[in-house]
């Protein structure tokens, strides 16, 4: 019993703990990762602990650095441009809006006034939506902006932590496993070394559809035309990897407005874009799931879409993690289902 305690209340301080620790938990997810290439330099090259553990992460440091320069540069420039554009992208918006507002009139004197006056409380309706995600939407921005010098402080702490972490992984596994059993070891060994598999599959998974989509939005978007291709593509990454809502959020409103407008090319050009990216992720989705994630498409989508909905953007990895580690803890025997009906 009084192990059982003990256990309880660790249990319930790392649950207590674990909001402040997630960039220490990163760390220690980015140091499992890097471990085979790290043993690998030892065990061909004779290298020392340390050694191995500077090149491999200088190296990280390196890709990691040239991916946020070019990732930072492009939205700079792709920002800048939009911010030029966006007078004109503005007046076209209220061209289109004005000549709804002429078609409407022309029409309306043979529709039933309590059918017009239903249709401009909808109109109403939708211009205070507008409004309230405009004014969301700048808070959102002026929230992230503030939050800016936070991100670069946690982003600090997560690199002195990998690199020390790094270097005392396999003094740590030591001693966890002095407090083990060997049949607990096993099983927690098997529990870890599944769940590792499995979590890192997610990311690539989810970081090769994203891929998948941007290079796919970029490509058409330059056929078509846009100027700020690259930050566009970027939007609907961003708006795909979000469950519901995917790329169709972003291309069909767009495809019928620049229709609207008058540019039937633009228009029916986004909503083929759209299909196409529908299509291509379809078609390379299961067995993307299936190769990296070890667990059925239906199982990843259900618990991304779940966790979402209960825990917001945290669940869309939260999710996935959990049905993995039921799936691992049933394949230890640590969990048991006896139950027939």
């Amino acid at each position: 019993m009084k192990r059982w305690i003990i256990i309880a209340l660790l249990s319930a301080i790392c649950l207590w703990l674990l909001p402040y620790s997630v960039p220490l938990l990163l760390a220690l997810a980015t140091a499992l990762l890097l471990e085979p290439p790290i043993r690998r330099l030892q065990d061909q090259y004779r290298l020392k602990r340390a050694h191995a553990v500077t090149a491999i992460f200088s190296l990280f440091l390196v890709i990691l650095g040239f991916s946020l320069y070019f990732l930072v540069v492009i939205l700079v420039q792709q920002v800048m441009a939009l911010s030029q554009n966006l007078p004109y992208v503005l007046s076209e918006a209220t061209k289109v809006f004005n000549r709804l507002i002429e078609t409407w009139r022309s029409y309306s004197s043979s529709i039933p006034q309590e059918i017009i006056d239903s249709l401009e409380r909808g109109v109403r309706t939708v211009q205070q939506m507008l409004l309230s995600f405009a004014t969301n939407l700048t808070q959102s921005l002026v929230h992230y902006i503030t939050a800016i010098p936070a991100f670069f402080i946690h982003f600090l702490v997560y690199l002195v932590a990998l690199f020390l972490i790094s270097l005392d992984l396999p003094r740590m596994k030591q001693s966890i496993s002095r407090y083990l059993s060997e049949r607990t070891r096993q099983r927690l060994g098997m529990v870890i070394a599944q769940l590792s598999k499995a979590g890192i599959g997610f990311i690539k998974a989810q970081f090769l559809l994203s891929l998948v989509t941007f290079f796919l939005a970029l490509a058409g978007l330059l056929v078509l035309g846009i100027d700020y291709a690259a930050l566009m593509a970027l939007v609907i990454v961003i708006v795909d990897i979000l469950p519901i809502l995917g790329t169709g959020s972003v291309l069909v409103p767009w495809g019928i407005i620049s229709m609207a407008n008058g540019d039937n090319t633009l228009g029916v050009g986004l909503i083929v874009l759209f299909i196409v990216i529908t299509v291509v992720r379809r078609i390379i989705e299961p067995k993307v799931f299936s190769t990296n994630l070890g667990i059925s498409p239906l199982a990843a989508l259900v618990s991304v879409y779940l966790g979402f909905q209960l825990l917001g953007f945290i669940g869309l990895f939260v999710g996935p993690v959990v049905v993995i580690l039921v799936e691992t803890l049933v394949k230890a025997g640590v969990i048991k289902w006896t139950i027939k009906l």
